[in-house]
């Protein structure tokens, strides 16, 4: 059974949103200043040597107008080679592969990949798929890359009716660049 793992870039006040999408948001690439060698090496790490991609749909079509074309690195690599299973309604408009889409059942589909064989699953960005992942059980870990910036706008990493949850810090880890990695694993319903 594969492990899901949800990896997100956050700022201190939730928000994951990159680009503008569309949408007028007004701080695209705003984890740039704070990037760093040891950083970098950290996610990487964390994705590991050999992993597939869990995508929601406009994730999936933001990356494949740059990862494609990007110059060959470890990440644009693992990126590139990794099966890319999207969460869409039109599996035939896809391009950037490997690929498969997830079924009319998403949280099925899920549930399928994750009992197949195969590198570790990762969810990053997909903001829609998160809330799905934590109510029905499907994710085991989240890395939360926390960025010290309040951006007071943005798509947020927990959408408002995210089930309660319970969480267990498995590990963290502070750069100098101000940016901390936390790691969660899944712990059930919330404890009170």
């Amino acid at each position: 059974m594969r492990k899901l793992k949800i990896i997100e870039h956050i700022s201190l006040d939730g928000v994951i949103q990159h680009s503008a999408d569309d949408d007028g948001f007004r701080h695209s690439d705003w984890t740039v200043p704070y990037r760093s060698p040891a950083g970098r090496d950290a996610m990487l790490a964390a994705y590991g040597g050999s992993f597939d991609l869990l995508l929601g749909r406009r994730t999936y079509d933001l990356w494949s107008r740059y990862w494609p074309k990007a110059p060959s690195s470890p990440m644009a690599d693992g990126l590139n080679a990794a099966t890319k299973y999207v969460a869409t309604h039109r599996p035939k408009s896809l391009e950037w592969g490997p690929f498969e889409g997830l079924g009319p059942d998403v949280v099925e589909g899920i549930r399928r990949i994750k009992a197949q064989d195969g590198p570790d699953l990762i969810l990053s960005g997909s903001s829609t798929l998160t809330s799905a992942l934590l109510e029905h059980g499907l994710a085991d870990e989240v890395l939360l890359a926390v960025y010290p910036v309040l951006l007071g706008t943005g798509k947020r990493f927990f959408a408002a009716g995210t089930p309660p949850r319970s969480f267990e810090l498995a590990s963290t880890k502070a750069f100098q660049s101000g940016i901390i990695f936390n790691t969660y694993k899944t712990a059930g319903p919330l404890k009170t």
